[in-house]
């Protein structure tokens, strides 16, 4: 084995992987160890939020691309219904995504959601409502990001699917078209 390999696959994007992590965990950990340094709520809700809201537009709009490939936003038309939109790579380009840096994406995005659905339940128990409201915000960006994410991916994935049938369909009419054009 040559000593320059390394076991198993490494991360492609390690500076994306990193931001995609620290803002995640910046706001976690600093709702959990702010009643230790603070004793304003004001604080506690400002610095918390801040950092749930910059992990939410690293995700959308930066670790989402580079680490998986996918993109969403959301749209009000003039009617005023909401019109999901989503972004892909292709798909020769989405099957190059590196596996490492896909797993981190999606396991941090669910992990997240439920570290704020158990500070949740946590702050109901000792009937801190204040409280409560930080986690609802930052609870509502990560799911916002959660059903963007898996929309936009069942998007890319029927785009997948149609691409392929296409390719099928095609490939299989140009053979029967040579095989006919012989006789």
């Amino acid at each position: 084995m040559d000593p320059n390999q390394s076991l198993g696959e490494n991360y492609a994007n390690p500076k994306t992987c990193f931001f995609h992590v620290v803002f995640k965990a910046a706001a976690l950990a600093f709702y959990i160890l702010s009643a230790l340094f603070f004793d304003s709520f004001v604080i506690v809700f400002v610095v918390t939020v801040v950092l749930a809201a910059l992990d939410f537009w690293v995700v959308k709009n930066v670790s989402g691309r580079i680490l998986v490939g996918l993109r969403w936003w959301n749209e009000i038309n003039d009617q005023g219904e909401s019109i999901w939109k989503f972004e892909c790579l292709d798909q020769e380009s989405l099957a190059r995504m590196n596996k490492k840096d896909s797993w981190l994406f999606w396991w941090t995005l669910y992990l997240t959601a439920a570290a704020w659905i158990f500070l949740g339940i946590f702050s109901l128990i000792r009937f801190q409502a204040d409280y409560l409201l930080v986690v609802g915000v930052c609870l509502s960006l990560s799911i916002a990001n959660i059903i963007g994410f898996t929309k936009c991916r069942k998007d890319a994935k029927k785009q997948l699917q149609a691409f392929a049938s296409q390719t099928i369909a095609s490939r299989f009419t140009s053979t029967m078209q040579s095989a006919f054009s012989v006789v």
